[in-house]
């Protein structure tokens, strides 16, 4: 490890909703080391996911670019290989990539620019998931979420969720570990994702305890007898009217989900202890961030899928004492900003100009709103939604105190989030729509856009089908271990491997 280099440690959740965070206001969560981070540094109060769904979210995380731009449609989109990343352009600027966790990439690259990844994913990298907008009335039964885990929720000590979470905590852990020793004098830039506190709601006892006696509000706002068009899509996507839920089992399906952020925040906890640990924790850029949200039962509603506050609003912190103030920041964000923020602040802790963009962005960079510079809300920041529970695209722009959305087979909302945080009156009369209106024209040709999904659907679908003809071959990453390479082998020099494999380096031995 070269000293003074500057170091990039990117946490990201899933599911995990701003809304149930300590520092946005959520009195009831435990969340310590989160809001400590958000204390010391810059926290995003309105960033939003690019598109509320696992694997649209992160393409725009990882691209900066829109999911009508890059192809990252639903939860079985195909990311070429020639697809430009953040770990790419880092990786130009000298930087050494890792990911730990999940990443939820489809295809046979399972790398897309990291170096290493220390885990596997824990989702299919095949095309098993794709829906069909050309049947919007089917369940897909094998893969939909339905209402199993709110029923279901309660206490667990091990889960599929937990058992990948301890791995990829653990294996981060080792990462940092391993750089804080090394002789490879690049910089590190770590990705630690991990599974939780995604559905299902099921915690350890330790976590289900730390909210023992804690009065646990039911959502805000009820299932409405007369849900929008979006709703009553959502509803029929979960199965909800499959099963009677009583105010009981929202509450133990809240509280195993803030246990499971509480479960999340301590492992925020133990990665910056073991930054402390190695002496990194001086030259280390913190992000942490979420792929999207969760409704929890607002609106009768659970899981993401929708523009909903609950679901697409996300955590985004940036901890770097030293270099930027703590503040929070009003402006409007979005998951496409990433990867122009941390090529800026390589470019600035290398001394390296910025490569030029591969392909065109539609994500700023951060840093002048983490320097504290004004923003008067006109960038604000748009959120796409190409999946399941809808059959047509549809549009989310923030802009200022107002959410707009649109989709072709529903009447359109525009909601005055400053005195309408619950989202109750949609604005059908206002001024504004006209500009809005003609501002979701410009961005994209829906109908256009919505036969081009339809087209890559079918193309996803007949491959796959003809990939599960014989012998089938996976595309789920494996990672590399060479165990004749660690710990004690005849072949290595003891001596130096004893001392290399230490950290802090001990005084040098010189026997008589």
């Amino acid at each position: 490890m070269k000293q003074g280099q500057q170091n990039i440690l990117v946490v990201m959740a899933d599911q995990l909703t701003a809304l149930a965070l300590g520092c946005h206001g959520n009195p009831v969560v435990k969340s310590p080391h989160i809001d400590r981070l958000a204390s010391e540094g810059v926290l995003f109060e309105s960033a939003y996911s690019s598109s509320p769904l696992c694997t649209p979210a992160r393409y725009a995380f990882m691209t900066g670019q829109n999911i009508s731009s890059c192809g990252g449609y639903d939860n079985a989109a195909y990311l070429p290989a020639t697809m430009p990343t953040f770990a790419h352009y880092l990786r130009l600027m000298g930087y050494r990539t890792c990911l730990s966790g999940k990443m939820h990439f489809v295809g046979p690259d399972q790398l897309h620019g990291f170096e290493d990844r220390v885990t596997t994913d824990i989702y299919p990298a095949d095309f098993g998931w794709v829906p069909d907008w050309t049947r919007p009335d089917q369940r897909i039964d094998l893969w939909y979420h339905n209402m199993s885990s709110v029923k279901q929720a309660g206490v667990a000590a091990i889960t599929n969720q937990l058992a990948y979470d301890d791995e990829v905590g653990s294996q981060a852990l080792r990462v940092l570990y391993d750089h804080a020793r090394s002789e490879d004098e690049r910089p590190l830039c770590l990705v630690t994702s991990f599974i939780h506190p995604h559905d299902p709601y099921a915690t350890r006892q330790k976590y289900w305890d730390l909210y023992a006696g804690v009065d646990i509000p039911m959502p805000a706002v009820a299932r409405p007898a007369q849900p929008d068009a979006h709703n009553r899509r959502l509803e029929k996507v979960i199965a909800l009217d499959a099963v009677d839920i009583s105010d009981a089992e929202i509450i133990r399906a809240r509280r195993a989900y803030y246990g499971n952020v509480s479960y999340i925040d301590e492992w925020l906890g133990r990665l910056r202890a073991t930054l402390e640990e190695c002496d990194l924790a001086d030259n280390t850029t913190i992000i942490f961030t979420s792929d999207h949200g969760d409704m929890l039962g607002e609106f009768g509603l659970w899981y993401k899928m929708s523009f909903r506050e609950w679901s697409c609003r996300i955590p985004l912190i940036l901890h770097r004492p030293g270099r930027f103030a703590p503040r929070r920041v009003a402006a409007a964000v979005a998951h496409v900003d990433i990867l122009p923020t941390l090529v800026d602040l390589a470019s600035e802790f290398t001394g390296l100009d910025k490569p030029e963009p591969i392909d065109p962005l539609q994500g700023r960079s951060l840093v002048p709103l983490c320097d504290g510079k004004a923003d008067n809300g006109a960038a604000g920041c748009v959120s796409e939604y190409l999946a399941e529970g809808t059959a047509a695209p549809m549009l989310m722009i923030r802009r200022g105190r107002y959410k707009y959305i649109s989709c072709l087979t529903d009447p359109e909302q525009l909601y005055d989030l400053e005195k309408d945080p619950d989202e109750l009156d949609n604005l059908t009369a206002h001024h504004l729509l006209d500009g809005f209106r003609r501002e979701a024209d410009q961005h994209w040709d829906a109908k256009a856009l919505q036969q081009t999904v339809i087209r890559d659907q079918q193309r996803r679908r007949a491959v796959h089908a003809a990939l599960r003809v014989g012998r089938y071959q996976g595309w789920d990453f494996n990672p590399a271990r060479n165990a004749a390479e660690e710990y004690t082998r005849s072949h290595l020099d003891l001596t130096r491997f004893d001392i290399t494999s230490r950290y802090p380096r001990p005084s040098v031995f010189k026997p008589k």
